[in-house]
């Protein structure tokens, strides 16, 4: 399977969005997130994610004094095949070529699945911080840290 990540610009609230990640079920999104009009205009950074011309996953950043939260959203007929794996390597890619410090997530209480994702967070070097945040330093290359 070959994943395409494509940014959307301007991102828009479609059919393939509710889909994902408005249907990911109640108490996964802020409802602010899911709960928009189609065709609306969507804030901060959105990329997609298709194999064989079929969306099945999206990214988001919000960038705030050189951090970003991220969310992912992957399809559930697509999971269990890497789809999320890819999302945050890119997502990461996309914060390390702004810049930014950290990657954040944050879990919701309500996640019917909040222990699994955020066990599979900390798989993927993810620290929980005071504040209830799941976050991980964005790499920069040597070259960039000074030294190279």
């Amino acid at each position: 399977m070959r994943l395409q990540w494509i940014q959307e610009s301007p991102p828009y609230w479609d059919a393939d969005k509710a889909r994902i990640v408005g249907g990911a079920g109640a108490g996964i999104f802020e409802p602010t997130i899911v709960e928009r009009e189609k065709g609306s205009l969507l804030p901060d950074a959105w990329w997609r994610v298709e194999a064989d011309g079929k969306t099945i996953g999206y990214g988001w950043m919000d960038i705030t004094w050189g951090d970003a939260e991220i969310l992912l959203a992957v399809d559930p007929a697509a999971r269990g095949r890497g789809v999320g794996t890819f999302i945050l390597e890119r997502l990461e890619a996309e914060a390390r070529e702004r810049g930014l410090h950290y990657i954040y997530n944050v879990v919701r209480e309500t996640h019917p699945l909040h222990d699994e994702v955020t066990q599979w967070l900390k798989a993927r070097h993810f620290s929980a911080s005071e504040d209830g945040k799941l976050l991980r330093a964005v790499v920069q290359p040597a070259a960039a840290q000074g030294f190279g």
